[in-house]
């Protein structure tokens, strides 16, 4: 009998691909991780144990066949495994980035709770991906039979563009509207380079483009076009806008100029990454060059925050956080990327107060203890009286998470139902709205969560409204775009 090529995870130790030095990479924003090499690649591959149950596969959202393209990688069957890759992920080299594996696949691999260390999904199938990019066995998207319906996507965002692709691989007009002047919502604004290189997310744009999907970028829903106004042109409309609203920290002082929120730092630096002049950066305030710079949040946005800053030359970085390293949301792997380049993490503190006039001169904090379990069984913190410090900053950043805009107003229509958090309220076996034929996915309804949450948003969405479609067009009822 030949040897089984897969089963080495105890011969073979874990191996992720190497990260280029901290003093190198903190200068600029290329990606930190180098790829692997085709031996390495199969290597790693082979160490899978290729078991019964895959608990990979079940934690993935996307319930992708890791176990079968891993044993194709190792057999050096690089193209099958990218069409299986590909199979049930629209963006897998952009998974492969940025998911969290090791809350996930790799999290919950079988030899990873044997001891011998998991085997290092996200690293191959970022290889396999960017392999098939290079010798173009990614296939153009093919636009299915014209059915004469045509699909309106507010967001161009990972839910959005995956419904998009999906919507016109069967044949229907797709238009897909955007707020901002490029399309990719937070994998281009506000995912900083070294975790994705926005080559990466542009080439997969360019393929929807080229497949027929209409981009009507710098469209501002509610004011260039109403939902009603959408509606009348489109057979179906998909709300899939993320969730944006910045979660505001309480405290005096949080408006002095100085103290700005996550997101507007991220886009500043990412608009600056495609070559834009961005006043921002000009007048510096939205640039961290020679500050005392803090962070306040443990979450993956505030380490994309950190490690931004010190890469644009800050004088100091503290990243804030109310728990202990433990308790972070955020993922461990960024954290240690995060202290190799130079952040200061202070753990167990919260901002009490910021202090300065004409802008901010620093953050008054109080230490933290962690105290009974909440609501979601974390343990609570709760200020250590008499802890009080200040710490200098001369640019401090909210990082603390996001929630929904008031979509209804935004978009001028009051008879969009909400959630009491602010998300789309949709009915769960169809993914429709409270308005006909307007249906929601991703962030929008679930809150603030995953890319790869959003893709899988993204596809089951594409199946509902598919079925609408359907049923609308042999009821006779079927409007063209113009």
């Amino acid at each position: 009998m030949a040897d089984n090529p897969m089963l080495k995870f105890v011969q073979r130790t874990q191996s992720y691909p190497d990260k280029r030095p901290a003093q190198d990479r903190a200068d600029d924003f290329g990606e930190i991780y180098r790829s692997f090499e085709t031996a390495r690649a199969e290597e790693q591959a082979a160490r899978c144990s290729q078991c019964g149950v895959p608990y990979c596969s079940t934690h993935c959202p996307l319930h992708n066949h890791i176990p079968d393209w891993l044993r194709l990688t190792t057999e050096g069957r690089l193209r099958e495994a990218y069409e299986l890759s590909n199979a049930t992920s629209t963006m897998p080299e952009i998974c492969g980035r940025i998911c969290p594996q090791d809350r996930l696949c790799e999290g919950n691999c079988v030899i990873e709770f044997s001891g011998h260390g998991a085997v290092t999904i996200g690293s191959v199938e970022k290889f396999i991906t960017d392999t098939a990019w290079e010798q173009g066995w990614v296939e153009p998207l093919a636009p299915g039979a014209p059915t004469g319906q045509s699909v309106g996507i507010i967001g161009a965002g990972p839910a959005g563009l995956s419904a998009a692709e999906y919507l016109r691989a069967a044949g229907h007009e797709v238009h897909v509207y955007d707020r901002h002047d490029r399309a990719g919502g937070l994998l281009t604004y506000g995912i900083p380079g070294f975790k994705l290189e926005k080559e990466v997310v542009m080439r997969r744009v360019k393929r929807l483009e080229d497949g027929g999907i209409q981009f009507h970028l710098s469209f501002d829903v509610g004011n260039d076009a109403t939902i009603a106004e959408l509606r009348q042109k489109h057979d179906a409309l998909l709300i899939a806008t993320g969730v944006y609203k910045a979660r505001d920290i309480r405290a005096p002082g949080v408006g002095a100029p100085g103290v700005v929120k996550a997101l507007d730092y991220l886009t500043a630096s990412n608009r600056a990454g495609f070559g834009e002049t961005v006043p921002e950066h000009e007048d510096g305030s939205l640039f961290a060059a020679g500050k005392d710079v803090i962070v306040v949040g443990g979450g993956d946005t505030a380490m994309d925050c950190v490690r931004t800053a010190i890469r644009q030359g800050a004088k100091s970085v503290k990243c804030l956080y109310r728990r202990d390293r433990a308790n972070m949301p955020g993922s461990q792997r960024e954290v240690a990327n995060a202290e190799e380049e130079g952040v200061e993490f202070v753990w167990l503190s919260a901002p009490i107060a910021f202090e300065g006039t004409e802008a901010v001169t620093g953050v008054r904090i109080t230490k933290m203890r962690l105290g009974a379990p909440d609501a979601s069984g974390r343990r609570a913190p709760e200020p250590d009286p008499g802890s009080e410090a200040t710490l200098p900053a001369d640019l401090v950043i909210k990082a603390l998470g996001f929630d929904p805009e008031e979509l209804p107003r935004l978009f001028g229509d009051p008879d969009l139902s909400v959630t009491r958090w602010g998300t789309l309220r949709v009915d769960h076996k169809t993914m429709m709205t409270s308005l006909d034929g307007v249906f929601g996915a991703g962030d929008i309804v679930r809150g603030a969560s995953l890319v790869v949450w959003a893709i899988r948003d993204g596809l089951d969405v594409a199946d509902r409204m598919q079925a609408y479609l359907k049923a609308k067009a042999q009821a006779g009822g079927v409007k063209v775009a113009a």
